[in-house]
């Protein structure tokens, strides 16, 4: 599908890959609303990217915020391509050190913003792309969902992210069969060890392990590298259904 036939929706959109992909959209001259939370720096980031780009406040798992944030794109043009880059990390274990079971609350939590969040955008991105006709005939648009490597090989304390992100790509081809009658796309990209917040927070020598991991190259992805990607699916009309692992061959290990 050609990106520019429409507006674009892109979550985690402040920062990260979000922000890459954001850019990438931009400068092929997409309108884009990017979407972070409220304490984001995404109206920043409005303003430097220019052209038809406007920052929308919303929580991913708020049904409400999610769908002002969604019209708020087809105001602009009809709405044809969802990247969803938001979500959170956090470290827990079935069974804490101390023996204690592991925090329900917490766990509850992660999977809320990175799996029912991951619904809610592409429940409400989707109703709002079926609603337009078609481009050339064949589709009405696209969404780009965001997993991990670790819904496969989750390390150890990776418990509710691990679940949620491989929530996420059970739902990919469900989801693509679904709306394969509305003409819309839904493909998954589960990166590896990238340069994103949720690794600037670690010591830069956990990063650089990290990076070494990899078998090639040997460093950490860049967020450019998952926005070139996420652009090369909305191009290609045959992609649908599928998770792409990007990640440098790499298997993680349990810890």
């Amino acid at each position: 599908m050609d990106v520019t036939a429409g507006s674009a929706v892109v979550t985690g959109g402040a920062s990260g890959l979000g922000l890459a992909t954001a850019r990438r959209l931009v400068e092929r001259g997409v309108p884009t609303v990017l979407v972070d939370l409220p304490t984001s720096a995404g109206a920043e980031r409005a303003e430097e990217l220019g052209g038809k780009t406007r920052f929308a406040a919303a929580d991913v798992t708020d049904p409400d915020a999610v769908a002002a944030a969604v019209a708020q794109a087809d105001e602009l043009a009809p709405l044809r391509t969802l990247v969803h880059c938001a979500g959170r990390g956090g470290a827990m274990r079935v069974v804490d050190k101390e023996g204690r079971p592991g925090s329900l609350e917490f766990y509850e939590s992660v999977v809320r913003v990175n799996l029912i969040g991951t619904f809610n955008v592409l429940s409400q991105a989707a109703a709002r792309m079926a609603a337009h006709e078609p481009v050339d005939g064949e589709e009405r648009g696209v969404c780009v969902l965001t997993a991990s490597v670790a819904a496969w090989e989750g390390q150890i304390g990776q418990l509710p992210y691990a679940s949620a992100k491989a929530g996420i790509v059970g739902l990919t081809l469900v989801a693509a069969r679904d709306l394969a009658s509305k003409q819309i796309r839904v493909v998954t990209i589960a990166p590896g060890t990238f340069d994103t917040p949720i690794l600037a927070r670690l010591p830069e020598n956990v990063r650089d392990s990290l990076g070494q991991m990899t078998p090639h190259p040997r460093r950490l992805g860049v967020p450019d590298e998952f926005a070139r990607l996420a652009l090369a699916i909305v191009d290609n009309p045959m992609l649908n259904g599928e998770t792409i692992r990007l990640d440098g061959a790499i298997r993680m290990q349990p810890k």
